[in-house]
C-alpha cells in the first residue's frame, strides 16, 4: 500500500551529474561520490556505482526491518549483519536488477533466523518497493 505525501516523514534528495560516469551528491552534502561503471560494465571501476549504492541502502533498510520484527518476536539479533548483493544484467527491456539478501544471526537457530528474515522481507520498505518488480532472494 502506498503512502500519501502528507504521510512522508523524511525525503532524501540526491542529484546525479553525467549518470553512471559522473558524480552523485545529496542536498545536505553528507554523500558526495564519484560514480563510474564497474570494470565488468566497461568502466574503470574507480568510483562507486548505482548498484553499490542500492545494495548499501537495501542492506541497511533490511537490517532495520529485521530489528523491528526481532523486537516483536523477542529474538536476540545482537551481532547480526545483513548483506545485499545487487546484480545488473541484460533483459528483454535493456537491463534489469536481481537482489540476494543474506544475514548472519549468530544468536539464533537456523529455523528462527529464517522466519525472521521472511518477516523482515514483508515489512522492509525496500522489499515492498521491489516486490513484483525484480527478483529478490533470501539466503
Amino acid at each position: 500500500m502506498s503512502i500519501q505525501q502528507t504521510d512522508v516523514l523524511y525525503t532524501a534528495v540526491a542529484t546525479a551529474e553525467n549518470g553512471r560516469d559522473g558524480r552523485v551528491a545529496t542536498d545536505d552534502g553528507r554523500l558526495d561520490v564519484v560514480v563510474d561503471p564497474s570494470k565488468e560494465m566497461g568502466g574503470s571501476g574507480s568510483g562507486t556505482n548505482p548498484e553499490q549504492l542500492f545494495a548499501a541502502g537495501y542492506s541497511a533498510c533490511f537490517q532495520g526491518a529485521l530489528g523491528v520484527v526481532a523486537r516483536q518476536e523477542k529474538a536476540d539479533i545482537s551481532g547480526s549483519t545483513v548483506t545485499a548483493k545487487v546484480g545488473i544484467g541484460k533483459n528483454a527491456d535493456g537491463f534489469g536488477l536481481i537482489v540476494e539478501i543474506s544475514a548472519t544471526l549468530p544468536n539464533l537457530d537456523p529455523a528462527t533466523a529464517r522466519a525472521l528474515l521472511e518477516k523482515a522481507h514483508q515489512v522492509c520498505p525496500y522489499s515492498k518497493a521491489t516486490r513484483g518488480n525484480i527478483s529478490v532472494t533470501l539466503v
